[in-house]
């Protein structure tokens, strides 16, 4: 018998795995970071994180809070939605530990 997939399980995989977002995810699991903060620690383009932050704020995962400071002072944050990913992205982080060798470009050998 074949067990189809789940359309709700498609839909969050298809939103994690967008380019990018596990990690501004992983990194905003740190706590609340400005935008250039987030772009030179992941090494993002301006234009992507910019899309990716909205993409994920629009999905609830990331919450936006403008300061109306001189300048404006912006930072993100995960959502209850966002922060209800920790124990993934740590399951992840222990697999990836465990099974991907960085001396063979990242792929998965052991």
């Amino acid at each position: 018998m074949n067990k189809s997939i789940c359309p709700r399980f498609e839909k969050a995989i298809g939103l994690l795995s967008q380019r990018w977002t596990g990690l501004i995810i992983y990194q905003l699991l740190e706590g609340k970071q400005r935008f250039c903060t987030i772009e030179s620690s992941i090494g993002i383009s301006g234009k992507v994180l910019s899309d990716r932050l909205k993409d994920m704020e629009k999905s609830g995962l990331v919450k936006r809070d403008v300061f109306p400071e001189t300048p404006v002072r912006i930072e993100y944050s995960l959502t209850e939605k966002g922060l209800s990913l920790k124990p993934i992205m740590d399951d992840i982080e222990k697999w990836a530990h465990d099974w991907v060798d960085l001396e063979e470009n990242g792929t998965i050998t052991k």
